[in-house]
């Protein structure tokens, strides 16, 4: 006894698949609801301050308004530079350190050892910008100003800081190297040093 053959069902091998049977995500290669795709993946988009040509910031001009942070005071201390001086060494043009309630609130608390910082932060010459918001630690007030006003440069040596300000575009970062203050994200136009 011999086995018996199994003849093909034509109808059962090449059969064609309806759109419904497809697998999701393959539609033959068309694109029909790309439209609705990029509507729903996009629902925030932050404006672009008006202050901002491409990646310059034209708000930025003589005289400048520098922001300070604690560490920027003790860093220039450290190393026996004149605030005041060595900005206008630096950027070749007058400029107005302008120091926040969370700086003078933080330099308090550091106590007596940082007592001369303290002393150069009251300085008459500088301006005292008064905070609004509650807590003193001045990371966050010098970005949320920053974000409000893109009119400043932020002077400032802290590591984390100078990462939150790099994702701000259009703010320079001023900062000290080689006994001196140096300036990045600054166009060349304003008399920012070269490096080299």
């Amino acid at each position: 006894m011999g086995r018996a053959k199994k003849t093909r069902k034509f109808g059962l091998v090449k059969r064609m698949l309806s759109k419904k049977e497809l697998p999701a995500g393959k539609n033959d290669g068309k694109k029909k609801d790309s439209g609705k795709a990029i509507e729903k993946a996009v629902k925030h988009v932050e404006k672009s301050s008006s202050a901002l040509y491409f990646k310059y910031n034209t708000q930025l001009g003589p005289p400048y308004n520098i922001l300070v942070d604690t560490n920027f005071i003790n860093f220039s201390i450290q190393n026996k530079l004149d605030l005041s001086k060595a900005m206008m060494d630096c950027l070749y043009a007058k400029c107005t350190p302008c120091i926040t309630d969370c700086v003078i609130a933080e330099l308090e608390k550091l106590g007596g050892k940082y007592r001369l910082a303290l002393r150069i932060a009251k300085d008459e010459r500088f301006t005292r910008l008064t905070c609004c918001h509650k807590g003193t630690y001045a990371d966050d007030c010098l970005v949320q100003r920053v974000l409000e006003h893109k009119c400043y440069i932020v002077a400032t040596c802290d590591r984390d800081l100078k990462r939150r300000l790099r994702k701000i575009p259009g703010v320079p970062i001023m900062y000290i190297t080689q006994r001196k203050y140096s300036i990045e994200r600054m166009p060349d136009a304003f008399g920012a040093p070269k490096n080299g």
